[in-house]
């Protein structure tokens, strides 16, 4: 069989060369004789979005990861901590807070009683899938359906926001250029979103340029023009 020459791979928690090397031995017992290079999700973002150019790169869909991409390779990142301690601005973040609001009664009742009539969850339904089920975070960035369903009710407009404005405070803010450099985003949050994201970002004096749902078409074209 006819391997390929050439085998771009990209993938969340490929930024170490541990990871790496894994993957790539991985590849390589299948295509042993193509040439194999492994990178992160986030470079693959940064490819699609930026090119050859520098910018600031974001992915916002269940999770949430930055960078500083300098037109060649990752620069700077600021620490990204999963739906635990961050994600802030990600599915998981925007269903979490959702579903705490829903918890503690303090969604508009109207809005209670649409969200349990669509899910029919109780209580002890989300703790279970939260704390004893596996990825929590998914389950969680679930609903961010839901919350994108129900945008035109200003309680739900208004939680985004504040979902978003953290995402800037805790991370594209302590980027040094953030007002000079165009941010390009990638990720389904990013693009159904897109409305409020660009609203939050403007508050915030930055310029939001690209947001794709994701990276595959700009990457495909960045490796055909290389």
């Amino acid at each position: 069989a006819k391997f390929p020459m050439e085998i771009y791979f990209y993938g969340a928690g490929c930024g170490n060369d541990e990871k790496k090397n894994s993957v790539r031995t991985a590849i390589k017992s299948v295509f042993s004789s193509s040439v194999i290079e492994v990178n992160s999700d986030m470079l693959a973002a940064a490819r699609c979005l930026c090119g050859r150019n520098a910018g600031l790169v974001a992915i916002l869909g269940t999770g949430s990861n930055t960078c500083y991409y300098n037109g060649t390779e990752i620069r700077n990142s600021v620490a990204s901590l999963g739906y635990v301690l961050g994600d802030e601005g990600s599915g998981a973040h925007i269903g979490k807070t959702f579903i705490q609001a829903y918890l503690n009664h303090e969604l508009p009742e109207h809005l209670e009683k649409r969200f349990f009539e669509r899910f029919k969850l109780t209580k002890d339904d989300i703790l279970d899938s939260v704390y004893r089920k596996p990825m929590p975070n998914r389950f969680l960035a679930s609903f961010s359906k839901f919350v994108f369903q129900n945008l035109k009710e200003q309680y739900v407009i208004d939680m985004v926001v504040k979902c978003f404005a953290q995402f800037f405070e805790k991370h594209i803010c302590k980027y040094p250029l953030h007002k000079e450099m165009q941010l390009n985003c990638s990720g389904s949050i990013a693009f159904y979103f897109s409305d409020v994201l660009r609203k939050v970002a403007s508050e915030y004096s930055v310029n939001i340029g690209t947001i794709v749902e994701s990276p595959i078409a700009g990457l495909t074209l960045f490796h055909l023009e290389e």
